[in-house]
């Protein structure tokens, strides 16, 4: 029988096992794993690899000994709440803003797992695809493809593929699912759920729009870093977006991977939100479709935005661009000081100016101070699903 979700959907158990061995027998895998360890880490890394035999092990020995280090060496802990909302018997939509490319997900996958919860099935963008030993470890772990390009009926069949394999796995194999709520990490600070998200959730259901949605019990997840590891690169991509189109460079994405994983966190929070199910009741089922989209998306940044914990230098950074100290009482002079050294530090790149610089960064940590206080703001939306 032919598998309508063989294109975009992760390795099945017994797929599974078999390209387990054949990461163990791929250079590229093995020099990565080199690269990012010592001998003995590798050596114990690989010896792990040889005794896993499942996703679950996969995930349990592999994937969760990575992520403790990643807490460990770049972040001065994190906190997880909220999942004693949520049933573990129970399959749910997480709707979570989008920071980092891999840890977003993977200190959700993280707390799941601590909490005696089933992971999910995660969704990643092909352009996070350069290799094909990336692509088997992202398939292993339970990751399955957002198709972004194409022409515009591959774009539509493509959205529609997608809309179908969540149905799939959140009602028929009974996998909860996570995805950002965004195409795309946010850049600027501005935590915003894009319409055609729920857009392309809601095309499996579209003589009840509204029906279809509450089903799928939608739980927003807000995570906040204290320090953004790519804060200096999502600043330089938006002041040359400025004045012209921004185009990647080869090896951009891994590139922001890796510094998203190693680079200095400070303090993390993650905070499980609570089913959007009833809430959806309250929407008037006369409104046109768009308008109830909307609406959806309205719920989920709601619960995003409330559950953003903002940290001192969230409000330093807002104070410095308003020019006044309106949240003086929220960070100490002591505070102040080594965040604007941790600005100029950062604002220092080859073909951005400084101040340029040093503006855009200075944003991207004040505006979820102004979302959170009703300041305001001037936001986008991206319907490129």
């Amino acid at each position: 029988m032919e598998d309508p979700f063989l294109s975009i959907r992760p390795y099945n158990e017994r797929e599974a096992k078999f390209a387990i061995c054949s990461l163990l027998e791929d250079p590229y895998f093995l020099s990565a794993i080199k690269y990012f360890s010592d001998q003995n880490s590798y050596n114990e890394i690989i010896n792990d690899f040889h005794q896993v035999d499942s996703v679950y092990a996969f995930q349990y020995y592999i994937i969760k000994r990575f992520v403790n280090f990643v807490i460990e060496h770049s972040t001065d802990g994190i906190t997880c709440s909220g999942l004693e909302n949520l049933s573990p018997d129970e399959s749910y939509l997480f709707i979570g803003n989008h920071r980092d490319i891999v840890l977003d997900s993977a200190f959700l996958q993280q707390y799941l797992l601590n909490s005696d919860f089933h992971t999910t099935k995660i969704a990643f963008g092909d352009n996070l695809i350069s290799s094909s030993a990336l692509e088997v470890f992202f398939k292993i772990n339970k990751m399955f493809i957002v198709k972004r390009n194409g022409s515009i009926k591959e774009k539509l069949l493509n959205s529609h593929l997608l809309s179908e394999y969540i149905h799939y796995s959140l009602y028929e194999e009974k996998d909860s699912v996570w995805i950002a709520q965004g195409n795309g990490r946010t850049k600027n600070g501005i935590d915003k759920t894009q319409q055609g998200l729920v857009k392309m959730l809601a095309d499996y259901s579209k003589h009840d729009i509204l029906a279809g949605i509450k089903a799928l019990k939608i739980v927003p997840v807000s995570i906040s870093y204290q320090y953004e590891s790519c804060d200096q690169l999502k600043a330089r991509e938006l002041a040359l977006s400025e004045n012209a189109e921004y185009v990647k460079s080869p090896g951009e994405d891994f590139a922001s991977m890796k510094q998203g994983i190693f680079g200095y966190k400070g303090k993390v929070n993650l905070t499980v939100g609570n089913p959007i199910v009833e809430e959806i009741d309250s929407i008037n089922p006369d409104l046109r479709p768009n308008d109830k989209i909307g609406e959806v998306c309205r719920l989920i940044d709601k619960q995003i935005h409330s559950h953003y914990k903002l940290y001192p230098n969230n409000f330093i950074a807002y104070d410095l661009l308003e020019k006044r100290e309106d949240f003086g009482n929220q960070y100490t002079p002591e505070e102040k000081i080594h965040f604007l050294e941790y600005i100029k530090k950062q604002s220092i790149v080859d073909d951005v100016s400084p101040s340029t610089m040093q503006d855009y960064l200075l944003r991207i940590y004040a505006n979820p101070v102004r979302i959170s206080f009703g300041k305001d703001i001037s936001i986008t939306d991206d319907n490129n699903w």
